[in-house]
């Protein structure tokens, strides 16, 4: 593996200075903003507090104080036909438990970065880290009998969102689900399903989901990145650490971490031999089958000034290659993608949308979308699905 240190364009330099000043004039913060600063550590004052799983000094700040950048505590939704806002291929972040399936548009999370919530009677915290391009659910644990809500701290560990509860002041790592700093050192987040997809996408199969709305009690300029560039740079933002050069820093993939074997699927890969914008694989992680869906029509949210003018990224999502103990294998074709078995249809969704499976649902699999440096500096010991070891 071939690696080199990072620096970063001075464009990059104004950024924090930007975002401290966006978030001190764009209305309220969430509680406790302007109560502490970017350098407050964790509550460290207790017996239970153990050894960090970091270097402290990695822990790095990010600009705004903490939740300096508000999370969404009180969300409201809409339905898909109220959400105006969104054009069709928008990404959002895509979150279902219990049939009860919501989208989170980027456009706010961009702003927000989590959104304490409820999906199908389970608290949960959906999380987006822009410099990263890493969307993901957790659940929310009850820790001696306190439910924990999340939010930013301000700070930055592998350019990673670094969030904090704010029943005990532990840090927590967004890429990993893990308490690093702090009370709860050691304590690992359930993830919950999360795929980043286009909006339309999303909608056709859940016409009666619900939306995250922009009335969110804080005044920002949704629909805006302000991150222009970020995904085309060769040098991370706020990014300190060793690059790994198998792949571009800022390039997509999705990372699949399972005992003994972690993979990372560069979405340009997975696409190379797509079909009419589809395009699927078939892989073994672990000795265990996976299937990894491309399919194009999804804008970037960290290409250009308005996300709607984004360049088309695609979409990308890992399943359990069965239904009900049924072994199957994929195939893209302009219809999409087609599994060899039953000749049904199947979206990025993962659900048959025609043929004899029609309405059967695939097996998420917990896999991260995230910026190559980011994934490769959580995992280093990972390969990567279409190159040679």
């Amino acid at each position: 593996m071939t690696t080199m240190r990072s620096s970063y364009p001075a464009r990059w330099l104004t950024l924090i200075g930007v975002l401290a000043v966006t978030v001190a004039a764009c209305g309220p913060a969430a509680p406790g903003a302007g109560e502490a600063t970017s350098d407050d550590p964790p509550r460290t004052d207790t017996a239970a507090t153990g050894e960090p799983l970091v270097d402290p000094e990695d822990i790095i700040p990010g600009g705004p104080p903490p939740d300096g950048i508000p999370p969404i505590d009180d969300p409201k939704f809409v339905s898909p036909d109220e959400a105006g806002f969104l054009a069709d291929a928008e990404p959002v972040l895509a979150v279902e438990i219990d049939g009860d399936a919501r989208a989170y548009p980027l456009q706010i999370l961009t702003w927000h970065e989590i959104v304490n919530a409820e999906i199908g009677g389970v608290p949960v915290s959906v999380t987006y880290c822009p410099l990263c391009n890493t969307g993901i659910a957790f659940e929310r644990p009850t820790i001696d009998g306190e439910l924990l809500d999340f939010g930013t701290s301000g700070k930055l560990y592998n350019s990673n969102l670094v969030m904090y509860d704010r029943q005990t002041e532990t840090y927590w790592a967004q890429a990993t689900g893990q308490a690093i700093l702090g009370e709860l050192v050691g304590e690992q987040l359930t993830f919950v399903p999360a795929r980043i997809v286009a909006f339309a996408d999303w909608r056709a199969e859940h016409p009666d989901g619900l939306v995250l709305s922009r009335d969110t009690g804080h005044n920002r300029p949704y629909g805006e990145n302000p991150y222009v560039g970020l995904d085309s740079s060769e040098r991370p933002f706020l990014f300190a650490g060793e690059l790994d050069e198998r792949l571009p820093a800022t390039s997509r993939v999705l990372g699949l971490a399972r005992t003994g074997d972690v993979v990372a699927f560069p979405y340009g890969t997975v696409s190379a031999d797509a079909v009419d914008g589809w395009a699927v694989v078939m892989e073994e992680v672990a000795g265990q089958p996976v299937a990894v869906f491309w399919k194009a029509g999804t804008h970037s949210a960290l290409d250009t000034q308005r996300i709607v003018s984004g360049r088309d990224v695609g979409s990308i999502a890992a399943y359990r290659p069965e239904v009900d103990g049924r072994a199957l294998t994929f195939e893209a074709g302009p219809a999409g993608i087609v599994d060899r078995e039953t000749g049904s249809v199947w979206s990025i969704l993962g659900r048959a949308i025609s043929g004899p499976l029609e309405g059967e649902q695939l097996v998420p699999e917990l896999g991260i979308d995230s910026f190559w440096f980011d994934w490769a500096a959580f995992h280093p010991e990972t390969r990567i699905y279409g190159q040679s070891e």
